[in-house]
């Protein structure tokens, strides 16, 4: 039995930094609002009932995914803690919180929803991408690799 490799073709590997890079930037880019208590944020966590235990560990959560993604070795994971974590947070805005968040009157467009999908997209496709590099069902995909020919 040889050892596997895990190896992406060119085109899967710039796809999957692109993916993991969009993932990780979203994320990223809310971070400073759950850590340091916008008033925005604080405000959609006490929608949801989980101010402010649930800004925080949603925070952290989110920096431990951003580590993963930008990690190789555990993008994949990386990718699947995404999915959870924006799965989550797209459900929230669909049955609690509306596409627009609204704060003192004033709306976001529907930014925080689409920020949502595409940190959801990225997290999938990257998830995906690598999906032979996830710990206990990674090697079947990669046994069924080397099975089909591809």
């Amino acid at each position: 039995m040889k050892p596997t490799t895990h190896a992406l073709s060119r085109p899967a590997t710039i796809g999957s930094w692109i993916a993991q890079l969009a993932a990780a930037g979203v994320l990223a880019s809310t971070l400073p609002f759950k850590f340091g208590g916008a008033p925005e944020s604080i405000a959609l966590f006490e929608q949801l009932g989980a101010e402010p235990f649930g800004r925080y560990a949603t925070g952290v959560m989110e920096l431990v995914a951003i580590v993963l993604l930008l990690v190789p070795r555990t993008a994949a994971l990386g990718g699947l803690l995404t999915v959870g974590l924006m799965s989550g947070a797209v459900l929230s805005h669909l049955a609690i919180l509306g596409i627009e968040v609204r704060f003192e009157g004033q709306g976001d467009g529907g930014q925080l929803f689409a920020m949502a999908l595409i940190a959801l997209a990225g997290g999938a496709t990257t998830a995906w991408l690598r999906r032979a590099q996830l710990p206990v069902v990674g090697p079947r995909f990669e046994s069924a690799k080397s099975t089909n020919g591809a």
